[in-house]
C-alpha cells in the first residue's frame, strides 16, 4: 500500500483559525472528517491523522509551529515514515490566484511563500503543492496583514466548497491524475449549485 503526506499549512492557536493564511490547515481537517480518520494526535511537532483513501495510506498533517517554521515538523514525520517528497502534497493559500481558484504542481519556485521556503530547505523543492487562491490584497505592504485576515463573510460559503471538492475528488488527485482532480474541482466551482 502506498502511504503519502497530506500537509496543510497554517498558524496554531484559535486567533488565526480563520485567516486566509489558514486555508491549508481547513483543508486537511475536512479530509480527515471526511474520510474517517482516526483522532488528531500531537506527534513530529504538528497535529497527525491517520487513515485511507482510496487504497492508499494518508498521513494528514498540520505542523504547529508557526508557517515559517513549518519544514521541520514535516522532515520528522517524512523520515520517521520513510516517505520521499515526490509522496508528500502540501496545502497551502496562493496570492496570485483569485479565491477559490486551484493549481496543482510538483516542484518549483515557492513564490515568497514563507511555510514553502521552510519546506525547501528541508526537504527540498520536489514535492507537490496544491495552491488555493485567496486573491491578492493589490500591494505588497498589504500582504501580511492581508492573509492574517479572516476570509470575507461572502468568500466563505465559496471557500467551504472548494475545500468539499478538494476533498471529494482525493482520489483522483493520489491516483497520479492530477489535470483530472483540478478539472473536477474546477468544474464543481462553476456549476450552479456550488455557490450558495
Amino acid at each position: 500500500m502506498r502511504a503519502v503526506i497530506l500537509a496543510g499549512l497554517g498558524n496554531p492557536g484559535a486567533s488565526y483559525t480563520g485567516n486566509r493564511h489558514n486555508i491549508g490547515f481547513m483543508a486537511v481537517d475536512q479530509l480527515a472528517q471526511d474520510y474517517g480518520f482516526r483522532p488528531w494526535a500531537a506527534k513530529f511537532g504538528g497535529l497527525l491523522a491517520e487513515g485511507k483513501v482510496d487504497g492508499h495510506k494518508v498521513f494528514a498533517f498540520k505542523p504547529m509551529g508557526y508557517m515559517n517554521t513549518s519544514g521541520d515538523p514535516l522532515s520528522r514525520l517524512a523520515t520517521f515514515y520513510k516517505i520521499p517528497p515526490e509522496d508528500l502534497y502540501v496545502i497551502h493559500d496562493e496570492l496570485d490566484l483569485l479565491p477559490a481558484k486551484l493549481r496543482v504542481k510538483k516542484g518549483g519556485s515557492n513564490g515568497g511563500h514563507n511555510g514553502l521556503k521552510s519546506i525547501d530547505a528541508h526537504l527540498g523543492p520536489e514535492y507537490h503543492r496544491l495552491r488555493v487562491g485567496i486573491g491578492h490584497p493589490g500591494h505588497k505592504d498589504m500582504v501580511s496583514s492581508y492573509v492574517l485576515s479572516d476570509f470575507f463573510k461572502d468568500e466563505r460559503p465559496l471557500m467551504a466548497t472548494m475545500i468539499q471538492e478538494i476533498s471529494r475528488h482525493l482520489p483522483l488527485l493520489l491516483a497520479g491524475d492530477e489535470a483530472g482532480f483540478m478539472n473536477k474541482v474546477t468544474l464543481a466551482m462553476k456549476s450552479p449549485g456550488s455557490k450558495p
